[in-house]
Parts: structure tokens; sequence; C-alpha cells
């Protein structure tokens, strides 16, 4: 069959066995490990496995009609990725594949209403879910793990991940301070603690605004910190210093031009910004079927040289860049034991479709920065080339002076 000639192509490294809906089991690759055994419950996945592989396998664990029988979901996508070079000798992968490039700036168009849509679908979910799965402060991006650290220190890694920001961002006091893409509020309260300055935060999404507004009153910080509900494109003002936490890739290929061209107006002269963002090696692509239908619409992870291409013509200087390699697949790995800790719970909230999908898209992402091509990026920007230190020792000195200590603070009442 296609899907056959398709995996015989594609399976060099690992060993993946896959019962067919007849029961019959096919093996394909070395031999060697990971191995992960699929069985099939459905003919119809034997064609829809082959003509869109990325889409028919999320859909059909989210459906049941594909189970992974021997090993586990991190198996089976570390094969699909360590494989996935290989995969452009099937003439129907690479086809689809230069069709997904062509048509990436019409899925991420990403105009104010649509980016406001694309938020509310994946953020305005039922807000308990976040709390039984992201660390206690909600951060929803990329943690920052000492040498040596694990999973169990998610929400250390994650208040040294606003302490690293914090750092770069040469925090003084009386600063005004844009927070694009504040989420739930967990940056912007700790960049008012920090710097005695006034944060203004924007997010797109209802949920996480009302939440982070009732953050706000609770610790006492509303003469220092303010959320809104508005795009970065609607903003006007100076501010001395710009950051932007996972919010970068929901911007869209077409509108990489106008956000880098909004931070330099906003950005004061002497002013610094810094940019933290999921990023590939592989150069400019496309996002996935079933992650853009299913978890982000409208989302992307930019390449570097796309990225810097755009900053290039804003007239901006980066003045920093560093490069998280493995950071985010413990973050990820960490979000998965804790929903898969509050499992019952989260199938109960809402169900057990919805349990299967994010367990799932968790995984994926696991895979695609522990085997895949993808890292995350923090790059530091200024309009002039000596608005920042000469050498980074000030990054680590202003690290030490503020010693990591967990935030007690809650993001709301936590369910149940």
């Amino acid at each position: 069959m296609l899907l056959s000639r398709l995996l015989n192509r594609t399976i060099k490294i690992g060993t993946l066995t896959v019962i067919d809906a007849t029961g019959k089991p096919h093996v394909f690759g070395d031999g060697s490990a990971p191995k992960a055994t699929i069985a099939l419950h459905d003919k119809a996945l034997h064609h829809k496995l082959y003509i869109n592989p990325d889409l028919a396998v999320g859909e059909a664990y989210m459906d049941g009609t594909l189970t992974i029988e021997q090993g586990a979901l991190a198996d089976l996508f570390e094969i699909m990725a360590s494989n996935l070079p290989h995969a452009g000798a099937d003439p129907l992968f690479a086809l689809r594949d230069k069709f997904w490039r062509a048509m990436r700036g019409w899925y991420q168009k990403n105009s104010i209403g649509l980016s406001r849509k694309n938020v509310a679908h994946h953020y305005d979910l039922p807000d308990q879910l976040y709390d039984l799965f992201l660390d206690p402060d909600r951060q929803y991006s990329c943690a920052y793990f000492d040498e040596g650290a694990n999973e169990d220190d998610l929400a250390t890694a994650q208040k040294a991940k606003m302490r690293h920001l914090a750092a770069k961002l040469l925090l003084k006091p009386g600063q005004k301070i844009l927070d694009i893409g504040s989420g739930w509020g967990g940056l912007g309260l700790y960049l008012g603690e920090q710097s005695g300055g006034k944060v203004t935060g924007l997010t797109l999404s209802k949920s996480q605004i009302e939440v982070a507004r009732e953050r706000v009153a609770e610790a006492g910080l509303a003469n220092r910190v303010n959320f809104e509900l508005a795009d970065y494109r609607e903003l006007t003002g100076t501010y001395d210093r710009i950051v932007s936490v996972g919010m970068f890739e929901h911007v869209g290929v077409n509108q990489y031009g106008r956000f880098f061209s909004t931070i330099h107006d906003l950005l004061a002269d002497d002013g610094v910004s810094v940019l933290h963002s999921i990023s590939r090696t592989g150069g400019p692509a496309s996002t996935g079927p079933w992650i853009r239908k299913y978890i982000f619409h409208g989302g992307y992870s930019p390449s570097l040289s796309e990225t810097l291409a755009a900053i290039e013509k804003s007239g901006l200087w980066v003045t920093d860049i560093e490069i998280l390699r493995v950071h985010y697949a413990k973050t990820l790995k960490a979000w998965q034991n804790r929903f898969a800790a509050n499992r019952a719970r989260i199938a109960e909230l809402i169900d057990e479709r919805f349990c299967r999908m994010w367990e799932y898209y968790l995984a994926l992402s696991e895979a695609a920065f522990l085997h895949g091509d993808h890292f995350v990026f923090q790059i530091q920007l200024a309009k002039k080339r000596d608005a920042v230190p000469l050498t980074r020792d000030y990054i680590t000195q202003w690290e030490t002076s503020h010693p990591v200590a967990v935030s007690r603070r809650k993001p709301q009442k936590v369910y149940g």
C-alpha cells in the first residue's frame, strides 16, 4: 500500500511497527531503538496517513482510531522527528511541503481581528485548565533551567526566566515598560516589583486580562502595573523598555516588518527591548497542518534568518542574541508530567478527546525541541549601539544580586 511505500522510504532510524486495520503487522526501520508499535482501527487511515500524515496521525490519535500498543507517544515522535529528513524522498510528501510553504502567507494573515480570534481559540479555554499543567505563576513559555536542574524545578526555572529577561532589560527606577503579549500577568508583575517603574501589559485574551487585573489588585501594584486588552499595532507613546515573550510566534510572516517598525517607533532613543520566541534551525518553513488546525491558528515558529532580515529593515540594532537549545524540551516535559497527574480532572473539566489532543500537542512539541529543528532565541534590540554595556557581565551581575525565590503569588484561585 502507499503508506508502506512512504514508511519504507522514510524510516531509517529506529523501529516502527504498524498493525493495519486487518490486524496484520508491518515493521519499518533498522531494528534499533527507539521502538514503537501503533495500531490502526479504521481502514480509511491506510490512505489518509499517506495523503496527509501530519494531520491524519494527530486526528486519528484524538479520535482513538490510532492507538499506541507498545512504547509511548514520545517514542513515536522521536522516530518521526529523527526520520523527517528522509521523508522528502516521497514525491507527494515533497510536493505537500512546497504547497504549505507557498500558502503560509495566507495561513498567517493575522489582521488585528483575526489575531483576536486566534488568541481566543487557544487561550480562552476553561481557565482552570492552565492551573492544572502550568507552574503556580502560570508562565506559558519556555523556562530557564540552571545547569543540572530537572523538570521538577519548573517553578524555579520560570522565575529564573523572568529574572534573566529583567537582567537583559537593564531595569532602572522610573522606567516605562511595555510587555507585548502579557499573558496572565506574571512577567508584568515581576517587572513592576523589580523595577519600581510603570508597566503596561498587552493581551488579546479576555480570559487572561481578567486574571491579570485581579492579580494586580491582589498584589497592591495598581499604581505601577496596568494590563490592557489591545493589539501592539494599536499602541502609541514611548517606552524605555519593551519585552515580548512567546507572542512573536503569533505575529505572522506578513506582519514582521510592521512588528519591528512598531518596536522602533515605541522605543525611547536610549531604550532596550528583548524578544523571546520559538525558532527553527532549518530556515523559513511552514506550520504543520495539525498544529495549525487544532492548537495555534495563525501561529508559526520563525527561523532566525527571516527574523533578523525583518529587524535589519527596521533600523534597530541587534545588541545580543542567546539561543536556548533544550530549555523548552525540559519545560514541556514538566507540563506533560503535571498534565498526566491531573488528567482525570481535565477530562471531567472538558472531555477525553481534548485530553488526547493536549497530550499529543505537548509530546509533539517536546519532540520538536529534543529531536527536531526547534529552539528558543532571546534577541536584545536597541536604537543605539551603546544602549547596553560593552560586555555581557551586567547580566550575571544583575542575576547574582537578585536571587530566585519562587513566587507565592497565585494567578487566581487554583481549581479544586
